[in-house]
């Protein structure tokens, strides 16, 4: 095989269309009224697209952040409002109706999808069936047709970390993998989004320092 060739192979292997079956990967984090999808309110939502260097090495872009107005009879539990600090009431807190929240950031998603000749993305998250279902349960509610994301397929990081790190607590996590975290800064959801997709890079670039990627050929694993 001339080097020509190798070097192609190579470069194709270090595009993010060819990294996870042409999805595109968002960490998404959202805040809540309570744990409930279809009654609780969606308070707060982040989201930090994942790119990839010419080294097949993945990192943060950008993050884009929400105050979410709670739909109309959603309820809100004193109790999650005490956990996060969140106040949805306060008037410096510049909320907007969920349709207007999501129609923007799939906005900013779709146009990164072509930009990596990706054909969907996929949420990334930290227990991330919590989060897809308040997701979904928005985009329901919003009569949304043609989502970004795939509807039910994820990259759960607690699983994740529990496999490569031992810990599925985020903060613990993060902790093993040498990335900075503050308690006090917590349940924000841009904070949480941005380490949840520090974690998540590190995990995909120690395992390609390890040589998990690219995975070896059929005919090489016959050998």
């Amino acid at each position: 095989m001339s080097d020509e060739t190798n070097t192609t192979q190579s470069n194709a292997v270090h595009l993010m269309e060819n990294r996870f079956r042409g999805y595109l990967p968002v960490v998404i984090d959202i805040e809540t009224g309570g744990f409930n999808a279809r009654t609780d309110a969606m308070l707060e939502i982040a989201a930090t697209i994942i790119q990839m260097d010419e080294t097949g090495e993945v990192f943060p872009s950008e993050t884009y952040n929400y105050h979410v107005k709670p739909f109309e009879g959603s309820n809100i539990d004193p109790a999650a409002l005490e956990f996060t600090g969140i106040k949805p009431d306060h008037p410096l807190r510049p909320s907007q109706l969920e349709d207007d929240v999501l129609s923007d950031l799939f906005g900013h998603i779709r146009r990164e999808m072509k930009a990596m000749n990706c054909k969907r993305a996929i949420i990334v998250a930290h227990n991330a069936a919590f989060d897809q279902a308040f997701l979904n349960a928005a985009i329901d509610r919003c009569g949304i047709k043609r989502s970004p994301f795939h509807p039910f397929s994820s990259f759960d990081t607690a699983s994740l970390a529990g496999l490569t790190l031992g810990q599925t607590v985020l903060a613990k996590a993060c902790f093993h993998a040498g990335i900075a975290f503050d308690n006090n800064d917590a349940h924000s959801a841009r904070y949480d989004t941005q380490k949840t997709a520090d974690l998540f890079c590190f995990m995909v670039n120690r395992w390609k320092s390890l040589g998990g990627w690219p995975p070896p050929t059929p005919e090489k694993r016959a050998k």
